[in-house]
Parts: C-alpha cells; structure tokens; sequence
C-alpha cells in the first residue's frame, strides 16, 4: 500500500514520486550526488532520504538502501529500497528494468536510431572509456532514438540495454555527439548552467507483490529551451 508523505520531512530539491513499505522512487536534481564521495560525505540524495525515512529520530530503525545511482548532474528518476532484501531482488532483475533517458547532445544525428555497443572500461584515473576488447572491457549497449532536432543540438531518447557507470555519456561521445554540458567526456566548458542528461522513466517488477510500476517526470524545462518544446509520451513508439 502506498504511503503518505509527510512533506515537513521531505529533502529540500527531492520530489518523492511513490513509496511504500519496501521502495522510495524519487526525482533527483542536478547537482546532487546519489552518495557520498570523498570529498563530500553530507550532501547526497543518501543523506537525505535516511534523515527522511528516521523522521529526525536517530533511534529509528528505518533506513534505505541503494539500489542503482546516477551522476551527479544527471537527474530524474532514482530509486531505493527499504529493505535489505527488496535491495537485493530489484538488484538481482536490474538488467531486465526498462530504464529510459532524455539527453539532449551536440550536432544533427545521420543515423536518427540504432544502437550503439562497446566493452566499456575504466582508467584509473576514474575515466570510462570503449574498447574492442572483450577481456578488457564489459559489454555494454545503448539504444538511441531522435526524437527532435535543431541546427545546434538534438533530443534523444535512449534505452539503457545495460548498466555501466557513464555509458551513456560515453557512447554518445564515442559517436561525436557528446552530450550538453558535459564537461568529462565533452569539450564543452562550464558556460552551460547543467549537463542535459535525465532519467526519464523506469519501469520494474516490485520486489514484494510483483506488481509491474511505472514511474515518468516531466521532461526538462532547460531541455526544451535548447531544443524548444516536446511533448513525450511514455507510450510513445
């Protein structure tokens, strides 16, 4: 059954889209990292939602626990369990979650779908990066469609087929389309006021009663100023 939010507790610049007694799905800002890194333990979506779900009382039992994340300036849908064993059985099918993103990247699109494949690797100067080689890398594949485009810049959808930290950020940049904003695997530089890159919807089997959820946000304000208006919807083909 799904619970009532008590809006006095919830974190400044997260929206809660839906909770019950073993999930949180939430609308994360850009800017705001998923967890703590090294050099900040405090200011995280994490932090947030445990200070939530305890409701100020230290001595509460409840917690959340992470179940995916996303980067820093990516925002949109993120979700976490509240249980340990809900954690682990939307972990164990995370490979089968639909996972849907809105970017918006550099230049006019040849190819207006396809999918985009590499094994992905990381340097360890924490750079992700494609390689042909299956036993460097793992396997990682990014379905892409154009949904409108400008002389400038175009929207994209895409599907993420698998998981990996900065896939899409990568392969987009692979294709000389890199995304707006990022200045990582970019050339932009920090004159764009975020990175253009959203968790548009997720769909997923519920850990407890196997019901299949949806969850969607609304595109962008920032993304349509780039590409101008869109209207998308979910079942969209």
């Amino acid at each position: 059954m799904k619970q009532k939010t008590n809006t006095r507790f919830l974190p400044k610049g997260l929206n809660i889209l839906y909770e019950d007694r073993d999930i949180l799905v939430v609308d994360k800002p850009a800017g705001l990292l998923t967890i703590a890194t090294e050099s900040e333990k405090s200011k995280t979506a994490y932090a947030a939602l445990m200070d939530y779900v305890k409701k100020g009382s230290e001595r509460s039992k409840n917690r959340i626990f992470i179940v995916h994340r996303l980067d820093r300036e990516t925002s949109g849908i993120l979700v976490f369990a509240k249980t340990e064993t809900a954690k682990q059985t939307l972990q164990e099918s995370w490979e089968k979650t639909k996972k849907v993103y809105l970017a918006v990247t550099h230049g006019v699109w040849k190819e207006k779908s396809g999918i985009i494949q590499s094994y992905l690797v990381e340097s360890k100067a924490h750079r992700v990066y494609s390689t042909d080689d299956p036993e460097l890398g793992k396997l990682s594949k990014t379905k892409f469609k154009v949904l409108k485009e400008t002389n400038l810049y175009s929207l994209l959808e895409i599907e993420l087929l698998t998981g990996r930290k900065n896939q899409i950020r990568v392969h987009l940049s692979d294709k000389k389309h890199p995304i707006v904003g990022d200045t990582k695997y970019g050339n932009d530089t920090r004159s764009f006021p975020r990175m253009a890159l959203h968790s548009f919807s997720i769909q997923l089997t519920h850990p407890y009663n196997k019901e299949l959820l949806t969850f969607e946000t609304n595109i962008p304000a920032y993304f349509t100023g780039l590409v101008g208006g869109y209207e998308r919807k979910l079942n969209e083909t």
